[in-house]
């Protein structure tokens, strides 16, 4: 049963680390000398780095981006926290339900994120804000990572439906 639990706590906070990483990191979009994110555009070559403001074209999108990883990475930790208190509060044989909804809505937080970038990048990329070199660029490690902590945070959410407290 320890086994079973630390495998779990494990689980979850490679979900967590995952998302921080996607949330935070430069490289939702890279190039040969560039790399963008929800945040900013960098180019290596100069080490410059411009923030995405409201003065690009598709910010409304770019923000939503934003919003969406934020609360996941919020209800990733949050779910986290009520996984440990559940741990010490609920009666033997009971579930782990609102741990379960919680990392869902994790789950479906990072998919809308993820899923937004993924139809609005030809938009956002080919705005007359960015570099012509922008448009083409290809699908970065922190945009991957998004995908790879959405299915994490399915089968963690799927997995506390599932689980019951035992002795």
């Amino acid at each position: 049963m320890l086994i079973l639990l630390a495998f779990i706590i494990v689980f979850h906070i490679t979900s967590a680390a995952l998302l921080f990483i996607a949330t935070i990191d430069n490289a939702w979009w890279v190039g040969d000398n560039f790399s963008t994110d929800v945040w900013s555009m960098c180019f290596t070559n100069t080490s410059t780095c411009t923030a995405i403001t409201d003065q690009f074209r598709e910010y409304q999108s770019i923000q939503a981006v934003q919003a969406a990883m934020i609360l996941s990475t919020i209800f990733c930790c949050v779910g986290f926290l009520v996984f440990i208190l559940q741990l010490f509060r609920l009666k033997q044989g009971e579930r782990f339900v609102l741990t379960s909804v919680i990392q869902l809505l994790s789950c479906l937080c990072v998919m809308i994120a993820a899923s937004i970038y993924t139809d609005r990048h030809e938009e956002l990329h080919k705005s007359s804000e960015y570099s012509p070199a922008v448009s083409r660029g290809q699908y970065g490690y922190s945009f991957i990572l998004a995908w790879i902590a959405f299915a994490f945070t399915l089968i963690s959410g799927v997995m506390y439906l599932v689980l019951r407290k035992r002795k």
